[in-house]
Formats: structure tokens, C-alpha cells, sequence
């Protein structure tokens, strides 16, 4: 059977449902759903995602929406236990990958949405670029990044020494930091988030897994 996605390739959070799908070798169908047309805000779409925003999913008779509940979700359903997210019946694991969630959703997201929206998003629909908003983020998130090496000084990755859905989770708004040249998850001032330099014990956390294939995949361009 194959999943129904219903978003945009240049959205966010339908790259974030689209790369874990990739991971996971879930078949899937990515329907189109063109945003400047406003067919995410049509009673048609509102039917099936109250709240008008993508993506949401079809599989089978089940339909769920919010980017990271179906990541879950396919994980849970498609062999991502042990994988992407820890088995419920290991509880300090489970903790650990909760925590890198919440630090992905509280710490990163906030400060890199902002800088994106007015970096790429903002210029993609002819709007102006609020310069100030993208600094005062900027600073911000420099602060965060210092959590993020203590923590990488302890693990390969977020949740322990494997992958999880936490570490993917930052690939899509990370990924626009370069626009406006912030180069924080590639800069020797966190080298445990860049790593440029690799030991032998160690990954390339942010290079590791930006360039993952299932990520290059599914990273359409923006083009503004």
C-alpha cells in the first residue's frame, strides 16, 4: 500500500514527513499542493487538515497531519523501532530521545524558522526581508549552539551514538541557514556540532547528516 502525502516539495515540513519516508523505504505518493494558489485554505483540503497547513498523510483509511507525529507514526509503522526511535520498553532511551525532540523543537526551530521565513520564504512571494529579525534570531540561536556542543560532546548524535528522527528533524530549516550565511552548523566554534575534523570514534554530526542521500533527495531547491 502506498501512503498519499499531501504537500509541497519545498515546504518544510512536507521534507521533513519525505526524507524519514525515504529512510524508512515507505512507498509513497507525493501529492501536490500548491500553496500560492491557496488550495491548503479550500473546504476541500479543510475537510481532511482543519488547521489549512501541510502536509498531511493517507494511509489506507488513516489520515494524520503534523510533521512530526507522522514521522512517528511511519517509524512506529515501518520498521523504524530501533532505528529512528528507541523501543518504548528501553525508558532511558526513550527519555534521551525525547529530550533531543524537545531541544530540536524549543532550541533550534524558533530562531532558524524565523531566519528562514524572512531569508528564503519571505523573498519567494515578493515580500521584503525584515534584515533585523534575521539578526536578532542569529544571536539567538549562536547562544543555543553552545548547548548543542555540550551535548554533542557526549554523543555521536542528539538522542546517543545512533541516528534518531531528532537529528532529522533539523534538516529542513538548517538547511536555509546558509542563505543568509550563517554558517553555525559547519563553524570550528562548535566542533562537535561541525566536526570538521573526524576521529575515528566520531561523526560529522551536522555534515553526517545533511548529506545523508535520502536528505539530498528530497532538498529541492528553493530558488528566489
Amino acid at each position: 500500500m502506498v501512503v498519499k502525502i499531501y504537500g509541497s516539495p519545498i515546504a518544510i515540513c512536507t521534507k521533513r514527513v519525505l526524507v524519514v519516508a525515504e529512510e524508512l523505504k515507505v512507498p509513497y505518493e507525493l501529492i501536490y499542493v500548491d500553496l500560492m494558489k491557496g488550495e491548503h485554505k479550500s473546504p476541500e483540503y479543510l475537510a481532511h487538515h482543519p488547521f489549512g497547513q501541510i502536509p498531511y498523510i493517507e494511509d489506507g483509511g488513516f489520515e494524520l497531519f503534523e510533521s512530526r507525529a507522522i514521522c512517528r507514526y511511519l517509524a512506529l509503522k515501518y520498521g523504524g523501532v530501533g532505528k529512528l526511535i528507541p523501543a518504548q520498553s528501553d525508558i532511558e532511551a526513550s527519555a534521551k530521545f525525547e529530550q533531543a525532540v524537545n531541544v530540536e523543537i524549543n532550541d533550534f526551530e524558533p530562531s532558524a524558522l524565523v531566519i528562514g521565513i524572512e531569508s528564503v520564504y519571505k523573498p519567494l512571494q515578493g515580500l521584503q526581508t525584515d534584515k533585523a529579525a534575521i539578526e536578532a534570531k542569529r544571536v539567538v540561536l549562536e547562544g543555543k549552539l553552545d548547548g548543542y556542543e555540550a551535548l554533542l560532546s557526549k554523543t555521536k548524535f542528539l538522542a546517543g551514538d545512533e541516528i534518531s528522527l531528532a537529528d532529522l528533524f533539523h534538516l529542513p530549516w538548517g538547511s536555509l541557514l546558509k542563505v543568509p550565511g550563517i554558517d553555525f552548523l559547519e563553524s570550528s566554534r562548535w566542533p562537535n556540532v561541525a566536526r570538521h575534523v573526524i576521529l575515528i570514534t566520531r561523526v560529522v554530526w551536522w555534515k553526517e547528516i545533511s548529506t545523508r542521500p535520502n536528505w539530498e533527495k528530497v532538498d529541492v531547491p528553493v530558488k528566489i
